[in-house]
């Protein structure tokens, strides 16, 4: 009785998460930690992308966001509740990602088009290329058509009341 006394605040201001739920995805005890050294290392790699690219951008917005949410919060719980993201395990592979994909788009060079190029525009009836998969939808029902015709001369309303 004593010890259940004394135990309990003790467990309570831990807060420690024994599982996240999530099969093969394990509690990181440190977890804020690892996430503040995770995106203030993306922050330091985005640079290598060029200021006026939107992956940029948007790279440091949301991870400017994370880290200040990381730095202001002591506890797991605050950070997942106010970054409504998911769980801090989450994050952190996110987190993960993200610099693996800074690399490879550093690596790749997306912006590196120069002004000249031109892309190739296929029209409609031009014959497509074979390493182009064909994407065409299949004819709409006939309704439609009567649908987007009543729209076009007004009087849609009479053609709802006809149908019912």
């Amino acid at each position: 009785m004593f010890l259940r006394r004394m135990a309990r605040p003790l467990m309570m201001m831990a807060k420690v998460k024994e599982t996240t739920g999530i099969v093969g995805l394990d509690v990181v005890p440190n977890a804020r930690e690892v996430l503040t050294g995770l995106y203030t290392r993306t922050l330091d790699e985005i640079k290598a992308v060029p200021e006026d690219e939107g992956y940029r951008k948007a790279v440091e917005s949301f991870t400017r966001h994370r880290l200040k949410v990381c730095q202001e919060e002591e506890d797991w719980e605050a950070i997942e509740k106010r970054l409504g993201c998911g769980q801090v395990e989450e994050l952190i592979e996110e987190a993960q990602d993200e610099l693996k994909l800074i690399g490879h788009m550093i690596e790749w060079n997306p912006w590196g088009i120069p002004d000249d190029y031109e892309c190739e525009v296929i029209e409609n009836d031009a014959p497509v290329p074979k390493h182009i998969p064909l994407h065409r939808p299949g004819p709409l029902p006939e309704e439609f058509y009567k649908t987007l015709e009543a729209v076009d001369t007004g009087t849609l309303k009479l053609a709802i009341s006809a149908s019912k």
